[in-house]
């Protein structure tokens, strides 16, 4: 009698419980229009003759680029501890190759870490607009998937491009849904959050995900993905884009198994944060499918910022600026910039809390300050990787002019990487003003470096590791790697 009257009075709420449901779906889009599901279907159905000649020649400069700062990255204190760390604390694996270390070989999800470490460790990695690093938290994990196939079936050098390329247009798309991300951040660090869905997109491509299956790799990289920028300019800044390479991996590991994730984490719904969680100003706009259609990339649209010396991008503008300056000052003067001629040192920057820094002591703050990049440019001319050695850093000239440096934050320049500017102007010991502005420094995307000047840095940071012959051949097969027919001999010249 008694389950007969709970069937009797269940359909009342069941029935109202159902309807409601009903009124809740009918305002949603169909699954198949939905912002998500359009990733998906972009990410599953694009194919390598959608990449154009320009997408082409600009991927493999930065392939090339962040592989050379892996190397040199692979030396560093911060990625010793990574590698330690993985070594001590897993069981091992012998898959996929660690930079620069032939001995050693690591399971794909720990390789993509330490490599992505190694990338960022001296923030010397490529740099985008909208704000973010979107080389370093693709290419490990590309690298890494690839070493994991079997040898009969490696993707060929042609997929290999897709597949990163993918992962950068996933990274930049996201970033202009929102005006938040055009500026210098303040929030969350970039490459931690679209850095992770990029490294999802790449290597769903690289496995061959379906349209489903691709969009809940971005859906569970979206719950795996965020650092905060109070770590900028600690040790622990490089594991953003370690961990951005791992965890996107991870998750399109974790998709292609079956694993299941929200089908809306990239549209807007009202009540209930999926990727607007990382930016508050969010507007999401379905990414168009390339079907048999030629498909734009936005690499084509925007091209790259490769640094010249391993330090956040800012510095490259008051480090040029500075430079000029020098320049001024030892031609008109004893050949040298001495402290005693200075009496002040004023920078017009952008005001971003994180790059202020008047004394910084570590390497890693020093990467992140306006105030000694601009005085190492000063007193050398120019800012190198050997800039930020213990010997440089603690030089008494340096310390002298540092503790002259003012900072002016102009209304006309603001913190965002296509506006800002960089200028130093020194007033001198018997009144005398020198000035230098930098508007667009060599190497920004506005005035990129050279084939020339990109592979004479390669060679300066590969050759820290690798044999010269090794590293000349890393260069030729980057330049033809479209044309390769699987990456196994670019796979082979890691270590």
């Amino acid at each position: 009698m008694i389950s007969t009257v709970k069937k009797a009075i269940r359909p009342v709420w069941a029935a109202r419980a159902i309807h409601k449901s009903a009124v809740e779906v009918l305002k949603q889009p169909a699954p198949e229009d939905t912002v998500t599901a359009s990733f998906g279907k972009f990410i599953s159905e694009i194919k390598p003759q959608h990449l154009s000649p320009v997408v082409l020649h600009r991927s493999k400069r930065m392939v090339l680029d962040n592989i050379g700062v892996g190397l040199i990255g692979s030396t560093t204190d911060v990625f010793e501890l990574a590698l330690q760390h993985c070594q001590n604390m897993y069981a091992p694996g012998d898959t996929s190759s660690v930079y620069g270390h032939r001995g050693i070989r690591l399971s794909p999800i720990l390789a993509a870490f330490v490599n992505g470490v190694a990338t960022h460790s001296m923030d010397f990695d490529d740099t985008w607009h909208p704000a973010t690093h979107p080389s370093g938290a693709v290419l490990p994990a590309v690298i890494a998937l690839s070493d994991m196939m079997p040898a009969n079936n490696k993707p060929s050098g042609l997929d290999f491009l897709l597949a990163f390329n993918v992962g950068i247009e996933i990274q930049g798309r996201l970033l202009r849904f929102s005006n938040e991300a055009h500026n210098i951040p303040k929030r969350f660090h970039p490459p931690s959050v679209v850095g992770t869905m990029g490294s999802a997109a790449a290597c769903a491509r690289l496995l061959s995900l379906d349209p489903i299956e691709s969009s809940h790799a971005l859906a569970i990289a979206a719950s795996l993905a965020g650092a905060p920028m109070a770590n900028a300019a600690t040790q622990s800044k490089p594991l953003h884009i370690g961990n951005a390479s791992r965890l996107g991996l991870e998750a399109a590991l974790l998709a292609s198994r079956g694993l299941e994730a929200s089908p809306l984490v990239l549209d807007a719904v009202a009540g209930v944060a999926g990727f607007s969680a990382f930016y508050e100003d969010y507007v999401p706009q379905p990414l168009q499918s390339p079907g048999n259609d030629s498909h734009m990339f936005l690499l084509e649209e925007q091209d790259i910022g490769f640094k010249r010396f391993p330090a956040h991008l800012g510095m490259h503008w008051v480090a040029d600026a500075a430079a000029s300056v020098h320049k001024i000052l030892v031609g008109v003067g004893p050949g040298t910039v001495s402290p005693a001629q200075v009496e002040d040192i004023l920078l017009r920057v952008p005001k971003s809390k994180y790059i202020n820094r008047p004394f910084p002591e570590s390497e890693h703050e020093a990467r992140h300050s306006f105030q000694f990049n601009a005085c190492t440019a000063l007193l050398d001319g120019e800012v190198t990787v050997q800039s930020f050695t213990p010997a440089a850093m603690s030089r008494p000239d340096l310390h002298a002019l540092l503790s002259r440096v003012r900072l002016e934050h102009p209304n006309d320049n603001p913190a965002n990487f296509n506006r800002m500017y960089g200028e130093v102007q020194l007033t001198l010991v018997g009144g005398d003003t020198v000035k230098g502005r930098c508007n667009t420094f060599y190497g920004h995307w506005r005035n990129p470096l050279s084939n020339d000047s990109l592979r004479k840095k390669f060679r300066s940071n590969a050759e820290v590791v690798l044999p010269s012959e090794k590293v000349e051949r890393l260069i030729e097969v980057v330049e033809d790697l479209d044309q390769l027919r699987d990456c196994r001999n670019l796979l082979s010249q890691l270590q």
